[in-house]
């Protein structure tokens, strides 16, 4: 696991706003916040398990701040990180909804 500085250059590169002390009892949640995400930084060298009791964390930090939840992971190091994101089935079917507006599909 990657520490603190890492997740803050990772927020950083994807234009996110990190909270300050995120998860220790404050009124914010989550390790960033990103137009309507409250969203949760993974890094892992080799792999992440996504887990139904970890997604419901995700999930339950995002209500708290009002928001839809997201999970950013980042695997690898340096120029072989992979990044992907994770949403809940209607968020990103609201996605490709306003993807096939924008292109006309």
């Amino acid at each position: 696991m990657a520490d603190k500085r890492s997740e803050l250059r990772e927020i950083s590169r994807f234009g996110g706003n990190a909270q300050k002390n995120s998860g220790r009892g404050k009124h914010k949640k989550g390790d960033a916040t990103l137009g309507p995400f409250t969203v949760d930084v993974k890094e892992y060298a080799k792999s992440y398990s996504i887990s139904r009791t970890n997604w419901a964390k995700i999930c339950t930090d995002a209500a708290k701040n009002n928001n839809e939840p997201a999970l950013m992971l980042a695997l690898g190091e340096g120029q072989q990180t992979t990044r992907v994101w994770v949403v809940g089935d209607q968020m990103f079917l609201e996605m490709l909804e306003a993807w096939r507006e924008k292109h006309g599909e």
